[in-house]
């Protein structure tokens, strides 16, 4: 039961910061910016989702 309770927490967490990441950030921590599609921010939502701590440190990192 925890455990669930901590994957729905996980997936909570990811959607929400892969949502702001794709609208906001994306584009900031590319190493040149460039303008990314709709299909492209499709195509980055599952990972962003599942990778999300290391695509908040990635942005985090960038706006310094």
């Amino acid at each position: 039961m925890i455990v669930l309770l901590a994957l729905v927490l996980y997936a909570a967490a990811g959607i929400a910061i892969a949502a702001a990441f794709l609208v906001f950030g994306v584009t900031r921590v590319l190493p040149e910016p460039a303008p990314v599609t709709l299909g492209a921010r499709i195509v980055l939502f599952p990972g962003a989702v599942a990778l999300w701590p290391y695509v908040l440190i990635r942005w985090l990192r960038s706006s310094r």
